[in-house]
């Protein structure tokens, strides 16, 4: 892959993150006074926010090192903040903790705001991808367009969660999520469960993980905490991202790629979003697990420059990155070929058998 050949494993730095060419670390205070970590890449051009997932380790690096810096030669000026209880974030006071989502939204507006972003691309994988829907739709008027990887799009999808043991294109339906016990035996585990691309998990991206998630935990212990990677639900906060009828409503440029191997969260529940989102051009990349963007990076950085470059996504890419035939093709975020787009084909969808002959009417349509 040559986005993982051009940013190799070179040990970690004196901060404990594993040093890639074109990324760099820095630090911002936040009105509230915590000090707020992230990694950037590029000095000039439109603005993009990265947000890394929620399973413990998990940082602005570990989840972007093959995209920011491509996106930054790419012309672009790249942020992937530590979200808290992740990375670096601040633990030097206990309502830096992590507590709910909006703990988590009100810390990317102060993130974005200390940084003078008042216009921005964005993007998140996993609970990242919650993350970003949650922000969407509470400060659409800062957001230039979303691209969502492998998560949940908060309440709008009344499909209940499907477990690995019933997806029928997962690589492993016997994945079971073991809580991490602190050891990088462990954080193999869960690296097991979201990376397809074995080659991907550096051992040094197992330590920089490792190491952060303890001293989050260390942190959580002093506070009389324990490991919750939503943080506490309080029903009368939920209605503050209630998704219903407000992310379907927002005219925003918004895609969502989802690994068609996702192990940790299969691919169907990808499919249940589709149906309730009809505003959101939807992907499903083969050879693709739960962090796209780590397994296939030199497609997944493509979209990423098309997409936040003219808000489209070219034909041959489209195909690449496998384009849903389960509706038709919104010509709003595709680019139409000259033979037209293909006919919706939902039945493709059943077995990877099935869907392996209904996608090859894609390689047959002209550019």
């Amino acid at each position: 892959m040559a986005e993982q050949s051009a940013a190799p494993a070179r040990g970690l730095t004196d901060e404990n993150i594993i040093n890639i060419p074109g990324l760099a670390s820095r630090w911002v205070r936040l009105p509230d006074g915590r000090r707020a970590h992230y990694v950037t890449a590029g000095d000039s051009g439109p603005a993009v926010v990265l947000l890394h997932g929620g399973i413990e380790g998990s940082s602005g690096t570990a989840g972007w090192r093959f995209m920011a810096p491509v996106l930054a030669a790419a012309g672009f000026r790249v942020y992937c903040p530590d979200r808290p209880g992740y990375g670096l974030s601040d633990t030097s006071s206990e309502r830096y903790l992590p507590h709910d989502q909006k703990a988590q939204v009100d810390f990317l507006n102060m993130f974005v705001d200390a940084l003078c972003l008042d216009k921005f691309h964005l993007s998140g994988n996993s609970a990242g991808c919650m993350i970003s829907c949650d922000y969407v739709v509470t400060h659409p008027e800062k957001v230039l367009s979303v691209m969502f990887i492998a998560g949940f799009l908060g309440d709008i999808c009344d499909v209940p969660r499907i477990p690995p043991a019933q997806g029928k294109f997962t690589p492993n339906p016997g994945y079971v999520m073991k809580p991490w016990d602190g050891t990088p035996e462990g954080m193999q585990h869960l690296m097991d469960g979201i990376i397809y691309a074995k080659g991907a998990v550096w051992p040094e991206l197992v330590q920089m993980r490792t190491l952060a998630g303890n001293n989050q935990r260390a942190a959580l212990k002093a506070a009389g905490r324990t490991w919750n990677p939503f943080g506490e639900v309080d029903p009368n906060m939920a209605q503050i991202f209630s998704t219903k009828g407000r992310l379907d409503k927002l005219t925003i440029p918004m895609i969502y790629l989802y690994g068609m191997q996702d192990v940790l969260l299969p691919v169907e529940n990808g499919f249940a979003q589709e149906d309730a989102v009809p505003n959101i051009q939807f992907f499903y990349p083969e050879q693709t697990g739960h962090q796209g963007q780590t397994d296939r990076p030199e497609t997944f950085n493509k979209v990423a420059v098309e997409f936040f470059k003219t808000g489209k996504v070219s034909w041959p890419l489209a195909v690449e990155a496998g384009v849903s035939l389960r509706r038709p093709i919104d010509p709003r975020y595709v680019q139409e070929p000259k033979g037209g787009f293909p006919k919706p084909n939902p039945g493709a969808y059943t077995d990877l058998k099935t869907l392996e002959q209904g996608l090859k009417v894609l390689e047959s349509v002209p550019a």
